[in-house]
């Protein structure tokens, strides 16, 4: 554990509050302006950004199931599959032109969006100067804290939102008998209507049925409500309090001369399911609220807080990072951030942020069915960038590439529990769209499980008519098994579903010239080639990346059937198949080729690397048995460069690692946190890298740069593939000495660390179930026999 740093200067400005890890701790000495100043909240359904104003505090709330839409029309493009064979036709007649031009024949409707719900103020009504301000969020504990002194009056709020009692609760306190007073309001961007049900607040409202995503500018009404379409919400708001009065009007409550208080605010929504109308067949949202909060407000404030930390630290306490403690702590993390931005050291920062990462998932994915959006589960805007959906071509997945290495594997199971509705509609899209068995997904989703290609028959090919969704999101399915090595889940429900996707797969692979199977059409995401002819286009047959999720996808699947002894005569297919797919080509560059032919790209940076799929995510490129692949990769990321944000540098982070490249990865790793000032603020830093609050700065925000760089970091000290184990694999040089305890290695393996002058001290590990995993350590392997639930001590 990290000593805690209480510089004295500190002690006399922000009394002993500060004295905290500050691998543990965002604090910073003023209110939000901007939403990326917030500090988030969340128990993984209900979402919340404070602002921790003085005079006023604003929280944006938000609920994982309020989006806009219904659930999917069937079959919304009836004929559409009808255009697979001229496409092919066109593609092997090399008019690339014409395969783009008659994709969008292969189009549908755009996804949904992802809600806002409202935004809560609470007036206190202050007067005068006020000092020794200080707000914190304490990932340790997922709890915020916003203190401050007025006309000489000490104030302090506490908030928290638990996930066992599925409750935000907000606990306003003074060190003056009496003196608080405020008042409580609701606003909301969807239609909503307030009233008082004895001394409570309640709102009940609906969101739209349909919101065109941000980016079609044409829409002529952009958002539509119906009062009997859309889903429900109810929003409850109640005060409780010893010694303050508490009073009412149409749409406020108010609270006067108080000492203590504690605000409850409870949330429900109708849906009730993708496949389910939210008005006809919805959950009574009103009454869920109401239900809530009754059983909420029995329980003592002690009581709740009590069981959010127990059911918090449980998942959160599992992996502990050690690198080096920092004196930095005793600087807002916004000041701490810029100078870091600007070149000083600060290893604990590099934990923060590591932890804030797992933090967020804790927060943002405990829905089952609903995964964390772009957004993760906060969004203050109506129409979000992209929605705030689910983009399937690498950003809901990235968001859960931590899931299992963490040690957070329940909170995969809002993904994992998706997948299943999406194989649901995704069989229609298979069977209108391209003609096949199996299941299929485009390139977004949502609530509703969308699967068809979007585009509404305009939509570029580049990103709208790319279709191995399904292919990639079913590698997590065998993902969650090897971890966990639980045969059941893998009997029961990761195989049938990887079946399907393998189904559509064999159906939907043709084979070229030579013999070789490959996609036709298909696209890399969006990403555009240059023919030798000067055609700059996306339709093209085999690409890269479609072959590298097959490959991974059939990789997994036949092991799988070996397991559980399954269709064996369709196992021997897929593995011909398999063999036959079209080889990976290596460039002119020296580049792993993209394009089928050694094309050039329109944008030779172009900030998708998704060809690489084989070396991360997937496993079956290389260092040791594919040096030439690896080798190629690396000649790829070389001439990409490092200049990309968000989400893609996280990518590029754990593909470093991969290649065993822990001081370029480290270095990359250093730019995600590069600060970038809120977006509306003006003159502040620009570019992409981390806000204030440490949330991604893509720009927009986009959580899984979080995500993924969080994932990274593991990545860098520990790999795992079937039941081998690279312990330091990627260890950057600055990381001099350290530890981590508790991240998980596939296998079924626990895997703690110990380093000093960047030679490995000593590895714990601990089976989950009984194996021989093989260690392997700067080119020295060591094989180990565990029984399960044994932990075995190993010296190097």
């Amino acid at each position: 554990m990290k000593k805690l740093l209480c510089l004295g200067f500190l002690i006399y400005l922000l009394p002993s509050k500060l004295c905290a890890q500050a691998d543990k701790v965002l604090w910073y000495d003023g209110p939000a302006q901007y939403f990326e100043e917030t500090l988030v909240l969340g128990n993984g359904t209900m979402g919340a950004a404070l602002f921790g104003g003085i005079d006023k505090e604003k929280i944006y709330l938000n609920e994982a199931t309020l989006w806009s839409g219904e659930p999917v029309a069937p079959n919304p493009n009836p004929n559409a599959y009808k255009a697979v064979a001229e496409i092919r036709k066109a593609l092997a007649e090399e008019n690339y032109r014409l395969a783009d031009s008659l994709q969008s024949k292969l189009q549908g409707p755009y996804s949904q969006s992802y809600m806002p719900l409202g935004t809560l103020e609470i007036d206190f009504g202050h007067s005068g100067e006020s000092t020794e301000y200080y707000r914190e969020l304490n990932l340790g504990k997922a709890m915020a804290k916003t203190t401050y002194t007025n006309n000489g009056i000490h104030f302090t709020r506490e908030y928290f939102v638990s996930h066992p009692d599925q409750i935000m609760t907000i606990r306003l306190t003074s060190d003056k008998k009496q003196a608080i007073n405020c008042s409580i309001d609701f606003q909301s961007l969807l239609q909503f209507k307030t009233e008082i049900e004895g001394d409570k607040l309640m709102v009940n409202g609906y969101a739209p049925y349909n919101v065109e995503p941000n980016y079609i500018d044409d829409a002529p009404e952009p958002v539509q409500f119906d009062e009997n379409r859309g889903t429900r919400f109810t929003s409850l708001f109640e005060i409780q309090s010893s010694d303050g009065e508490i009073t009412t009007t149409d749409s406020k409550l108010t609270l006067s001369n108080a000492t203590e208080a504690v605000i409850y605010i409870s949330i429900g929504t109708s849906f009730n399911g993708f496949d389910k109308n939210p008005v006809t067949e919805g959950w009574d949202n009103e009454a869920l609220a109401k239900e809530r909060l009754e059983i909420a407000m029995e329980k003592s404030y002690a009581t709740l807080q009590k069981n959010h930390l127990t059911d918090y630290q449980a998942l959160f306490n599992r992996v502990e990072l050690n690198l080096e403690a920092s004196e930095k702590a005793a600087l807002p993390t916004d000041q701490r951030l810029l100078q870091y931005t600007d070149g000083a050291e600060d290893k604990s920062l590099e934990e923060l942020y590591f932890n804030f990462g797992r933090y967020l998932l804790i927060s943002s994915s405990r829905t089952p069915g609903v995964p964390a959006n772009l957004q993760g589960i906060w969004n203050p805007y109506m129409r979000p960038p992209w929605s705030s959906n689910y983009t399937v071509n690498i950003n809901v997945e990235e968001n859960y590439w931590m899931a299992e290495t963490a040690n957070l594997s329940e909170l995969h199971q809002p993904l994992l529990g998706f997948i299943g509705n999406v194989a649901t509609t995704g069989r229609e899209t298979a069977k209108t769209y391209y003609d096949t068995e199996g299941w299929v997904v485009g390139h977004n989703s949502d609530i509703w499980a969308m699967s068809n290609p979007v585009g509404e028959n305009s939509g570029g090919p580049s990103w709208a008519n790319w279709n191995m969704g399904g292919v990639w999101l079913s590698t997590h399915l065998w993902e969650h098994y090897a971890f966990t090595q639980d045969k059941d889940y893998l009997a029961q429900e990761a195989y049938p579903l990887m079946k399907g996707a393998v189904q559509f797969c064999l159906d939907w692979l043709v084979k070229d010239k030579q013999g070789n199977y490959i996609t036709s059409p298909s696209t890399s995401p969006e990403n555009i080639f240059i023919t030798p002819e000067g055609y700059k286009g996306a339709t093209l047959y085999g690409a890269t990346s479609d072959l590298a999720m097959i490959r991974e996808l059939f990789e997994d699947f036949i092991k799988a059937s070996e397991i559980l002894d399954r269709d064996g005569e369709f196992r021997e297919r897929v593995k011909t198949v398999h063999d036959q797919l079209y080889p990976y080509q290596i460039g002119k560059k020296g580049n792993l080729q993209e394009w089928y032919y050694d094309w050039e790209d329109e944008d030779p940076k172009h900030r998708h690397q998704s060809h690489l799929f084989g070396l991360y995510p997937g496993h079956h490129i290389t260092m040791e048995e594919t040096p030439e692949l690896a080798q190629a990769s690396r000649t790829t990321l070389e001439i990409k460069g490092d200049d990309t944000t968000g989400w893609s540098k996280g990518w590029r982070i754990n593909l470093w690692a991969r290649l065993w490249d822990g001081n370029r990865a480290y270095k990359m790793y250093r730019e995600l946190l590069n600060y970038v000032g809120p977006d509306d603020m003006k003159g502040s830093r620009r570019g992409g890298g981390t806000y204030p609050n440490l949330l991604d700065a893509h720009p927009p925000f986009q959580i899984d740069g979080n995500f993924g760089g969080s994932a990274a970091v593991i990545e860098m000290l520990m790999q795992s593939r079937d039941d081998t184990i690279f312990l330091l694999p990627a260890l950057p040089d600055t990381w001099e000495s350290g530890s981590i305890t508790g991240i998980k290695a596939r296998g079924g393996y626990e895997v703690a660390l110990e380093w000093e002058n960047t030679q490995l001290k000593k590895v714990v590990i601990t089976a989950t179930v009984a194996g021989n995993p093989t260690l392997v350590y700067n080119g020295k392997q060591k094989e180990i026999t565990l029984t399960q639930g044994q932990t075995l001590e190993v010296d190097w």
